[in-house]
């Protein structure tokens, strides 16, 4: 099965993992989800399998930016409504290789992950 890597494009973290993976010789495909968009299924299926905490990325201008009343009170359905309103705030990248997932980069996890 092939590794297939969700973000955007012009994200320095995004650039890191691509050129980490390029770095090892992992043949992957990349998924703009600025470009191409998310179904609701995947990005279920990531919060189901990652945690909602860990998919959503608090850390970003555009969730910083949020009202803080749409911050209040956060659970997984309200933070899909959000993240599926405006993709820039899904943690970048996800990493799918086998069935397994990986959210965000550091080269010491993906060494682990791809050993």
């Amino acid at each position: 099965m092939p590794v297939t890597i969700y973000g955007i494009k012009n994200c320095d973290t995004m650039r890191k993992a691509q050129d980490w993976l390029h770095a090892q010789n992992i043949a992957f495909d990349f998924h703009d989800y600025k470009k191409a968009g998310l179904d609701r299924a995947r990005l279920e299926n990531w919060c189901r399998e990652l945690g909602w905490e860990t998919v959503l990325n608090r850390a970003g201008q555009t969730f910083r930016k949020l009202d803080e009343a749409l911050k209040k009170d956060l659970d997984e359905t309200r933070a899909i409504e959000l993240m599926l309103g405006n993709l820039s705030m899904i943690k970048r990248p996800v990493l799918e290789k086998d069935g397994k997932l990986l959210a965000g980069f550091k080269p010491e996890i993906y060494a682990r992950f791809f050993a």
